[in-house]
Order: C-alpha cells, then sequence, then structure tokens
C-alpha cells in the first residue's frame, strides 16, 4: 500500500499558510483517490519533526519504496509542481526530519512550488505567510495534476512518473 504524507504545520493559524501546501494538496486530493489503495497522512505534529510521524508507518524497505512526501519548495515559481526521488533536503525542514528519522533519503518526494512572480521577479515570501487569495485559489487547480501524479506513481512507478510529469510546464 502507498503511503502518501502531505507536510505542514497543525492548528488553524498555519492552515492557509504555504508551507501547508502539501497538508492542503493531500486533504483535497484524498477524496478523489479512494478508491486506490493509498493511506494518506498529514501528521499532527510540526514541520520539524515530521520524520516522527512517518518512521512508525516505514518499517521495510518495502514500505520506504511506497513512501511519497507532498510538500512546499521555497525555489520553484508558485505552482510548478517536481517529482523527485532520493535526493537531499533543499532546505526544508520536514523533508530535513524524515531523512533523519529514516535514515535514508530514498523517498519520492512531490515538490510544489510557491516563490511568487512580482514584476518578472521570483520571489522567496514568508513560508508562514498567508497565500493571497489569487495564490491560493491557484494551488487548488493543481489538484487534479497531482491525482494523475500519484495515480501513475502507483501504477507505472517513479521513472516514467518523472519522465511524464517533469516535462509539463
Amino acid at each position: 500500500m502507498k503511503l502518501v504524507v502531505g507536510l505542514g504545520n497543525p492548528g488553524k493559524e498555519y492552515e492557509n499558510t504555504r508551507h501547508n501546501t502539501g497538508r492542503i494538496m493531500v486533504g483535497m486530493v484524498e477524496k478523489k483517490l479512494d478508491e486506490m489503495k493509498i493511506k494518506f497522512i498529514t501528521p499532527d505534529n510540526f514541520m520539524n519533526n515530521s520524520g516522527k510521524a512517518v518512521t512508525p508507518l516505514v518499517k521495510s524497505k518495502k514500505d520506504l519504496k511506497d513512501l511519497i512526501v507532498i510538500y512546499d519548495d521555497i525555489d520553484l515559481p508558485l505552482g510548478t509542481i517536481r517529482i523527485s526521488y532520493n535526493r537531499g533536503t533543499g532546505g526544508h525542514n520536514g523533508v530535513s526530519s524524515i531523512i533523519k528519522h529514516l535514515g535514508t533519503p530514498e523517498f519520492v518526494r512531490v515538490r510544489i512550488g510557491i516563490a511568487q512572480l512580482i514584476d518578472g521577479i521570483q520571489r522567496k515570501p514568508p513560508v508562514l505567510g498567508n497565500f493571497e487569495q489569487k495564490e491560493y485559489e491557484h494551488i487548488i487547480t493543481l489538484v487534479p495534476r497531482v491525482q494523475d501524479i500519484i495515480h501513475s506513481l502507483c501504477t507505472f512507478g517513479i521513472e516514467k512518473t518523472m519522465n511524464e510529469y517533469n516535462k509539463k510546464p
């Protein structure tokens, strides 16, 4: 069974922040993919402790191969989606915590860009800042694409999915 983890922070005050993009996405995608054998979780602990929530669910190499982590990426333009595998943290504390607790970076990541484009220049907004309304609406439009990515990962695997979805705008 695949395990899809949406990273973010618990609590009302973080609900619509950029750093909760993973939680937001998993909450919406979960409703659309309920026919597949996928366990969706949004850890109840803070981002920096994400590994504590994930580690008990990953008990073997097979479990590790079935792990998909969805999270925000401040280095990607808003709405850009990139799939990666076995990479570093990219400075993301939630991913760092997962790698530390699992002892390996060998899991799939679905990174969703949250950087702003202002006057043609990409800017890094505060990750704990709320999305502007138009930005949030744009993030919501990504739900079908993320659904397709998860479906593809479950059906065809990482290599084919990366080749297909990383080349699309």
